[in-house]
């Protein structure tokens, strides 16, 4: 298996587990902001599904082939939107949905023919492989997880 690969799995079964330990904080926990006027944790987490589905159905299909990328969706819009459905959905609705979502998107990742990791695609104005576009997403997930793990009063639950 191509390090990359390997490398860019693990942290996508990491980021289950961590999902699975956010179940354990408590309601109020999970409805309290990283910091003074940002968003919850709930909206912090559950923004991160739309962007894995936007990987799996917008990316990924596109990746290898000689079409052009579909264009991305309006970054704001988007995180807006998902920061709204967290506000409303349960923890456990949206636990479970990051879960299967993530699932899928390991499922896609794995079946990727290894020598496709290094070939390269223009994105905007640069050309990116494979294994560079998709570290820019674990580093998102971990930038994220690390906003929620400095929380009081949660990090103990992780």
């Amino acid at each position: 298996m191509h390090k990359n690969k390997e490398e860019l799995l693990i942290h996508l079964e990491d980021s289950i587990d961590f999902a699975k330990k956010l179940g354990r904080v408590s309601e109020e926990q999970w409805r309290t902001p990283i910091a003074k006027d940002k968003w919850t944790i709930a909206e912090v987490f559950g923004h991160l599904t739309p962007w894995d589905e936007f990987v799996l159905n917008d990316r990924l299909p596109f990746f290898f082939n000689e079409t052009t990328l579909p264009k991305g969706p309006d970054v704001d819009e988007l995180n807006r939107q998902s920061a709204e459905i967290s506000r409303n959905n349960s923890k456990e609705d949206t636990i479970a949905n990051f879960i299967n979502v993530r699932r899928n998107l390991i499922i896609a990742i794995n079946n990727i023919d290894d020598e496709l990791w290094d070939k390269e695609k223009s994105l905007g104005d640069r050309t990116i492989t494979l294994y560079e576009y998709l570290d820019g997403f674990k580093e998102h997930d971990l930038h994220h997880f690390e906003q929620i793990n400095k929380i009081n009063n949660v990090k103990q639950h992780l």
